[in-house]
């Protein structure tokens, strides 16, 4: 399998054997994420379906930004509450897709120790520094800086201003505590918290190694996140992600998507007014590379495709497909608008089933009902949930998964999908 690489600007391939090892970039959580939030781990998840679909052994990392600039402005001595609060309607608005979870959610208030460790094994090196609490990267130290982004050392802007660093470009790996910031942690260099970039290299790199194979996020991480997380993981000799692959942004058109202010719907909005489906299939009509269109047609046109599959399954089953060819356009930098239009020529229900699982849209192939016995199980789950009663809720899974069934979590409560 070959994938768009940012650092090389080619296409490069997965090592044939051996692991797959994948970190994307997740949401910075202060408020309720939009659909666009919901692009990389959307890609990420398909991925990781199809790898698994090839016998490979995958692992997904998707973290959380839960330490970060953006959550103190938000909430004023209460950051950390609207932290774990906003956390909590993330994870409920990605399972709503349908799609299951990472294998790993890592969130970087459970990583702070590691992470004044990696601190302390840059100054010692001398590729940071300490000035009067905050410590900095040395961009200097970095020949290279700049590759990832295409950018060269002379072209960066200041990143983060203070007149106290050594070089205006040179961006932050712990802040000092500020008077109104009520969420803090003792270090080397006093109360503080760290930089955004130092989080994500230490969660990659503890969960993941200090090489791995896939880096993910959406094209605006490329400059100064990834490009900052690359030099100061480079600094300690790791080498780091092997493929960077950055996936194109949503462009909100219309004028009738949303209330709130500038024409942008949350994924919870999306999923209860067009379902998990559609929202689905409207990420596999554009490569994951390139930028997308959100629009009230695009989803109109997304549905009509929802449809379109769920008729195939009420007719008859016919010997027409070949898998060959949509591997062929999955294999080749994940090509989902061809995959899409292979599967539309489908009718075998079989091999459309599953295909479609790899997306998260079996539940398109649903012909029966289950018993009452199971559905029982499955509202008894779902209320579990509510009360937070997750040990129960788990246990209630299994026993639905171990009937022949899989309780899916929607938006309007649940699906039953025979497995």
């Amino acid at each position: 399998m070959r994938l768009s690489d940012t650092l090389t600007k080619q296409k490069v391939a997965l090592p044939d054997t051996g692991p797959i090892r994948m970190y994307f970039c997740g949401p910075t959580v202060y408020q309720r994420a939009h659909i666009g939030n919901a692009r990389p781990f959307v890609l990420g998840m398909w991925l990781r379906n199809w790898l698994h679909t090839q016998g490979r052994d995958v692992k997904l990392v998707h973290n959380i930004t839960d330490i970060n600039d953006r959550i103190y402005e938000a909430a004023p001595g209460a950051s950390a509450e609207l932290a774990e609060r906003a956390t909590e309607w993330y994870f409920e608005d990605t399972e709503a897709l349908g799609l299951g979870l990472p294998d790993e959610l890592p969130k970087a208030s459970e990583f702070v120790p590691q992470i004044i460790r990696f601190i302390e094994e840059l100054i010692a090196g001398g590729y940071a520094y300490e000035v009067e609490g905050d410590v900095y990267f040395r961009v200097t130290r970095d020949p290279d800086y700049g590759r990832l982004s295409g950018q060269r050392p002379d072209q960066v802007e200041e990143q983060e201003p203070n007149a106290r660093k050594e070089d205006p470009r040179d961006f932050a790996l712990w802040k000092a505590n500020k008077p109104d910031e009520d969420t803090w942690w003792d270090s080397p260099w006093g109360r503080g918290r760290p930089g955004w970039h130092i989080e994500c290299s230490v969660m990659a790199e503890e969960l993941l190694g200090p090489v791995f194979e896939i880096h993910g996020g959406g094209l605006d991480l490329v400059f100064p996140h990834h490009e900052n997380e690359l030099a100061q993981s480079s600094a300690l000799g790791h080498d780091f992600a092997r493929i960077w692959t950055h996936n194109g942004l949503l462009r909100f058109t219309g004028s009738k998507m949303s209330k709130s202010e500038g024409n942008i719907v949350t994924i919870r909005e999306a999923v209860e007014r067009w379902g998990h489906e559609a929202i689905l299939v409207y990420f596999l009509t554009g490569h994951w590379s390139k930028p997308i269109d959100f629009s009230e047609d695009v989803m109109e046109s997304a549905e009509a495709r929802v449809d379109r599959f769920r008729e195939v399954f009420r007719g008859e089953s016919q010997a027409v497909g070949d898998w060959d060819e949509f591997a062929a356009a999955l294999e080749d930098d994940f090509n989902t608008p061809e995959a899409l239009a292979v599967l539309h020529g489908w009718r075998d229900h079989a091999l459309l089933r599953r295909a479609l699982a790899v997306f998260g849209l079996a539940s398109l192939a649903e012909t029966e009902d289950a018993p009452p016995e199971i559905v029982e199980l499955a509202e008894r789950r779902r209320h579990a949930r509510a009360a937070r009663d997750f040990d129960e809720a788990d246990r209630l899974r299994a026993q639905i998964e171990a009937a022949g069934w899989e309780a899916r979590d929607v938006a309007d409560g649940f699906q039953l999908v025979p497995r």
